[in-house]
């Protein structure tokens, strides 16, 4: 079973220039997860965070709404999940997040939900509806019984002081919301943006910090890597397994995209 300390170690290892991925589980094909983890890691990515699909998520733009969708529809549940996971945990060693609603949880039941994801060598979740304090109040103890990491979000409109509490919970890595608004979005990094995250920078956080949200190119994850130490892509790569026959090629051509010369 992978370490689930293997998430910091990971992004330790690339000295600030961390690339998760993110992907739909059971898009775009139901079978097609192993095979993408597998890409990833051989590509160069770091981490991957692996999404939950949901009917009714808060935070995913058109894209990622639209493969939970079609994941959904080609079948997958969280016990074909979890079977799959356990195929593609024969051959890999990549730290992989599991990012869903809470709901998906409960349903479940929490502590079987955490239980087989251990055992499935899960490093961590990102649960983004789970508020700071019932996590805290309910929940921390069964995390940490299962060795289970948890990363919290933060936003441009955040408090100080919620920025501290998601900095004190989070065991995995802290989510910096790189804008107030749904996924997907494309464009530079505004002056806006920089001053927020170069705000963040200067509290000296002790958790690893990772920029999602809009990151979708080379340009885009090396402006976020010098804010942080390594940025979330989703999106981007959800539209380039939209239009492949060839999931391994157009995953190591879109890493290869992504970190070029900072490989």
């Amino acid at each position: 079973m992978v370490a689930n300390n293997s998430i910091r170690e990971s992004i330790r290892a690339a000295e600030g220039r961390a690339l998760n991925v993110y992907f739909t589980a059971g898009f775009p094909s139901l079978d097609s997860i192993p095979t993408i983890i597998e890409a990833l890691e051989s590509s160069g990515a770091d981490l991957i965070e692996l999404g939950m699909p949901y009917s009714d998520p808060l935070a995913d733009g058109l894209t990622i709404q639209n493969s939970s969708k079609i994941a959904l529809e080609n079948g997958l549940n969280l016990k074909i999940l979890f079977e799959q996971i356990a195929v593609a945990r024969k051959s890999t060693t990549i730290p992989i997040i599991m990012m869903g609603y809470f709901n998906q949880l409960l349903q479940f039941g929490v502590e079987g939900f955490l239980k087989l994801a251990s055992e499935r060598g899960i490093a961590g979740l990102i649960i983004p509806d789970l508020p700071m304090d019932i996590y805290e109040r309910d929940y921390q103890s069964l995390f940490e019984k299962y060795n289970m990491t948890i990363s919290f979000l933060i936003s441009p409109m955040t408090s100080k002081e919620r920025i501290e509490q998601a900095d004190r919970l989070s065991s995995g890595f802290i989510y910096v919301v790189s804008q107030s608004s749904i996924t997907g979005k494309k464009g530079d990094i505004s002056e806006d943006q920089k001053q927020y995250f170069k705000r963040i920078e200067k509290m000296n956080l002790k958790s690893p910090r990772l920029i999602g949200f809009g990151i979708h190119d080379h340009k885009s994850f090396k402006a976020a890597c010098s804010f942080s130490d390594g940025a979330i892509v989703g999106s981007a790569y959800i539209r380039a397994l939209a239009n492949t026959q060839d999931i391994i090629k157009t995953t190591t051509t879109f890493i290869k995209s992504i970190k070029q010369n900072i490989l």
